[in-house]
């Protein structure tokens, strides 16, 4: 990671510019640019998305059976989340409008494996270090390492979580990365009573270490109160799908929005009309569009989509234990909803105890173990799939000609959706703890742990452990060196 200043003039003012390049511990390469006048005043902050990948463009003339295997290339971490809202976007190709129960247990399973698996992995090895360490901790035990080292059971239990995961998707995607097991119509397998029972055997282990999780991240929020309500904290609507009880649904359903105050803006709406009611905004300095609800323009219409949006868009949790927590939440919030930024953390957390509790109700259904797996009827030349991905609200729109090949396909990511939210989360960062301050590397690891609370996926990549380095040079407007500072 380097840092570098210079100079920039911005209207009539000499302003030097901070870039963080690239953010660390997220997936994909991003930075961050601050401009800052010479009292260390910030004028602006951006984050930029840096990778341009042109999936849109090139799924273009492929035959659509191809597209669920391609898309999740997009990905290394959750390529399940990309398989499946394609499959369901292909589902309305070949008629299949209502899937087989087999079909419909297994891509949920293989869902809910990815949900517990991307959470685990997102807490434990990319975010506790900063809440257990602090965020200007020693940089050198500030990772996975150092967590092993001082909490080896949290450690332990996180790592075999996301192995958990990992299996259930081996047995229903065919592989743990980038598996085939979801085809436009339905699955190419159900489970084997041996899997079954290989899965069931460990599921009820899952649930007590979710709990023991959620309660980690909720007494970190109880015990600092004063920073964890209040950093990165920014007013938006919310965003994301719901049953049509108005529970959590991370699988399939309609889209509700809720606006700061918690008032419905929209619900149950049919995500085929998605793009009536979204549009997205493009800005020179970043490759990612900012998307807004069209009813109220971007300027007002932006939204956060994710945990800390659906845990609170929803009207309860199915699973006892998630729902309990998801109460406990609200409640800590009082009135209105929770809009800190690291309360993405907390609910999080619930989530992957819901996925776990959904993992074991689903490991019980006898339809896991069916043998109809595919269904079809009248073919369409458009379809739309939208799932409730870790990060948030994923759209894929596809559609196909008479030939069998793709004429037009277009990809709202989760991350995308929360383009904004981060922009806003780390300018309200960098004005409370970097304004007319000397930066040092804990002051900017602030600016990534907002952006961490996210866990945006911005590309296919993670930064290894340990691998790292971070090079700080302050530069006056002559160009002369007044500071370097240097981390490994």
């Amino acid at each position: 990671m380097s840092l570098d200043l210079e100079t920039a003039t911005v209207a009539r003012d000499r302003l030097r510019r901070v870039a963080i390049d690239p953010v660390t511990r997220v997936e994909g390469h991003g930075k961050v640019t601050i401009l800052l006048d010479e009292d260390n005043k910030v004028h602006q902050v951006r984050l930029h998305i840096v990778e341009f990948r042109g999936f849109e463009r090139f799924i273009q003339g492929r035959p659509y059976w191809e597209v669920p295997v391609m898309v999740q290339r997009l990905c290394g971490i959750c390529p399940v989340s990309h398989h499946l809202a394609a499959s369901k976007a292909l589902d309305l190709i070949v008629g299949a409008t209502t899937l087989t129960p087999t079909a419909d247990r297994m891509r949920r399973l293989m869902h809910y494996g990815q949900i517990l698996q991307s959470h685990a992995l997102h807490f434990f090895h990319l975010s506790s270090p900063d809440l257990l360490f602090g965020f200007e901790s020693e940089p050198g035990r500030r990772n996975i390492v150092g967590v092993a080292e001082q909490f080896p059971d949290i450690a332990r239990k996180g790592i075999l979580l996301r192995k958990y995961g990992q299996e259930v998707i081996r047995l229903t995607a065919g592989k743990r990365v980038h598996g085939t097991g979801a085809v436009p119509g339905g699955v190419n397998r159900s489970l084997s009573g041996a899997e079954r029972q290989l899965l069931l055997r460990d599921a009820y282990q899952m649930i007590a270490w979710s709990r023991e999780a959620v309660e980690i991240v909720r007494r970190i929020h109880e015990q600092d109160p004063t920073l964890y309500d209040s950093f990165g904290s920014f007013e938006s609507n919310f965003m994301g799908m719901v049953a049509p009880d108005g529970s959590l649904d991370l699988y399939d359903g309609a889209l509700r929005a809720r606006d700061a105050d918690g008032r419905i803006l929209f619900d149950q709406v049919d995500y085929q009309t998605y793009d009536s009611l979204i549009m997205e905004e493009v800005k020179p300095w970043t490759y990612m569009k900012f998307p807004y609800l069209a009813a109220l323009g971007p300027e007002r219409g932006w939204y956060r989509v994710g945990p800390l949006a659906r845990v609170q868009n929803c009207d309860s949790i199915p699973t006892p234990f998630a729902d309990h927590e998801r109460r406990t939440l609200l409640a800590y919030a009082g009135e209105r909803p929770m809009h800190a930024t690291l309360g993405y953390h907390w609910a999080r957390m619930i989530e992957m105890l819901f996925a776990a509790e959904t993992i074991k109700d689903l490991l019980h259904d006898d339809d896991i173990e069916g043998d109809e797996l595919m269904v079809s009827g009248a073919r369409r030349r458009e379809g739309v799939g939208v799932i409730e991905a870790p990060r948030g609200t994923l759209f894929h729109h596809y559609q196909v000609g008479d030939d069998d090949l793709v004429t037009m396909a277009n990809l709202i990511v989760s991350t995308t959706n929360n383009n904004q939210a981060m922009n806003a989360a780390v300018r309200e960062v960098a004005r409370r703890y970097l304004d007319g301050r000397e930066l040092t590397e804990g002051l900017l690891n602030h600016i990534e742990v907002a952006i961490r609370a996210y866990d945006p996926c911005l590309s296919c990549a993670t930064h290894a452990l340990g691998k790292m380095p971070l090079e700080v040079r302050l530069v006056d407007a002559a160009g002369e060196e007044l500071d370097r500072r240097c981390r490994q």
